[in-house]
């Protein structure tokens, strides 16, 4: 692989990283990323609509999700092997095209089965975008400055889930479900222009070996975990969950020994040596099960409970895109000085008081504290945790963070597939035993809040043990060593690519 030498010494060096200089190809990322995560979010809304639309049932449109999903999951580890061997700029630009495609062929869908094909092939596209543009932005930002440019990343990744209901509820409301999906064709080709013209140019180089049985046992076991999860939903005993949990789970474990057999794995389990990155992976784990689990219970809080429509329950989660938004870019600047542990004990702290106080939840509750809740989480999110997967970056080392992005994601949506299907199917079990306990005919809505309120006591918890596990972080040896090099005579040069 050709390097770049530097020629320079290093003040000029230090100054061709200047926010100036790479703001143009971190915009281009940053468009792509909040495309496909919008999209994530903007389906649960238009289901009812589209449920009426084709005129079948809840549970042929609910594959439009579990489709995208299981595309989404089983392409995430080939980004790394694909990066290497065609460039990770010209991989990143036909995820954008494929994504994009995949959403005009959504719009003009006839039928239920041609939107889940296309659903799809969205999750084709999709799936790649988010590890290979954190990759991307993690090789552009020197030592210096990477939390800094990893908290303005991280933006898209905590506001697009927020404005996502919102904006489903208008185009579904006022213009058209086809909106949901055809939104995306201006949306990619911007990004698709401005990734073209300004994401830096990589060299094709020799990829390793492909893994070929890595390649099949991944897109198999974090296809069948999903699915597994996905049915769980509904029952936990039914065949297809068990079949798709017991399927999913031995072909992880053969995915795992195989991996740890390899010269040239698929994804670099090897990671996982380092205490460091183990620590924080578990960290992120363990609040994205709570969080995201806890964002998704809201607005059925919110509609089932208090009636407000989807568009309302939109605008109510508002503050917290905003709170996110404001909490992402400070903390990336603090962990550039203090490092993850402090964000992250400060803001997971905050996010626990929020949710114990939604665990008080009555039929008296004001909206105005539950608003004032949900900033508090959106701050306490935004401080946390960008700080927390730029530490899991820092772990692991520089040249593999191409292949260690792929594997963290690809987990990270199997975490919040358990979190979603998990916590609702507990706020479900909940909401039997209140009914029965306090007897449902009489107050019917008693036993509905109580069961709200444990699920967020659950989530609570779930955040509580986060602050005891931040504990343990400590500075990453990887980051320790490059923070030292940004003064020496040979600082290391921007690659994009392995």
């Amino acid at each position: 692989m050709t390097t770049l030498k530097p020629t320079n010494p290093p003040a000029p060096e230090e100054g061709s990283f200047s926010l100036k200089a790479i703001l143009p190809p971190l915009i281009a990322i940053v468009v792509g990323m909040i495309m496909v995560i919008l999209d994530s979010t903007v389906v649960n809304n238009a289901i009812p609509k589209l449920v009426e639309y084709f005129d079948t049932d809840l549970k042929t449109i609910q594959w439009t999700i579990t489709g995208y999903t299981l595309a989404l999951s089983a392409v995430i580890p080939l980004a790394g092997w694909m990066s290497d061997k065609f460039g990770i700029k010209q991989i990143f630009m036909t995820t954008i095209a494929l994504f994009t495609i995949g959403s005009v062929l959504c719009g003009i869908a006839q039928t239920p089965e041609q939107l889940i094909l296309f659903r799809i092939i969205q999750g084709l596209g999709g799936g790649m975008v988010g590890p290979i543009g954190m990759a991307m932005v993690f090789k552009l930002a020197p030592p210096e400055r990477r939390g800094s440019i990893m908290g303005v990343l991280g933006i898209p990744m905590l506001i697009a889930p927020a404005f996502g209901p919102v904006l489903s509820g208008w185009l579904v409301d006022s213009v058209s479900w086809h909106w949901i999906f055809m939104i995306n064709l201006p949306i990619g080709i911007i990004a698709f222009i401005l990734g073209y013209k300004y994401l830096p140019k990589s060299a094709r180089h020799a990829a390793p070996h492909l893994d070929i049985i890595g390649m099949c046992l991944a897109p198999i076991a974090f296809s069948m975990l999903a699915f597994g999860v996905s049915e769980g939903g509904t029952s936990w005993t039914s065949a297809s969950a068990i079949t798709g949990l017991t399927v999913g789970g031995i072909a992880l474990i053969l995915f795992i020994i195989v991996e740890l057999r390899q010269k040239q794995p698929l994804l670099e389990l090897r990671a996982f040596k380092s205490s460091d990155f183990t620590r924080g992976i578990v960290l992120t784990w363990v609040i994205q099960l709570a969080l995201f689990g806890a964002l998704l219970i809201v607005p059925l809080y919110l509609q089932g409970v208090m009636h407000y429509s989807a568009l309302e329950s939109g605008w109510i989660l508002m503050p917290y895109a905003i709170c996110a938004a404001i909490g992402m870019p400070i903390s990336g600047r603090l962990f550039d000085k203090i490092g993850a542990r402090p964000l992250a004990i400060c803001g997971l702290s905050v996010v626990s008081i929020a949710l114990f106080i939604l665990s008080g939840l009555s039929m008296d509750t004001p909206l105005w504290l539950i608003m004032v809740c949900i900033s508090v989480m959106g701050l306490g999110m935004g401080f946390s945790m960008m700080p927390l997967n730029t530490h899991v970056l820092s772990a692991a080392p520089r040249h593999l963070v191409g292949r260690v992005t792929p594997m963290t994601t690809a987990a990270q949506q199997v975490v919040v597939s358990f979190a979603a299907a998990g916590l609702t199917g507990y706020l479900t079990s909940q909401m039997t035993f209140h009914a029965a306990r306090t007897g449902a005919e009489t107050n019917p809505l008693t036993a509905v809040v109580a069961a709200y309120g444990d699920t967020f006591f659950l989530s609570a918890c779930l955040v509580s043990a986060g602050v005891a596990l931040t504990l343990l972080l400590r500075k990453p040896k990887q980051q320790k060593e490059e923070s030292a090099a940004v003064g020496g005579d040979s600082p290391e040069p921007a690659v994009i690519g392995h």
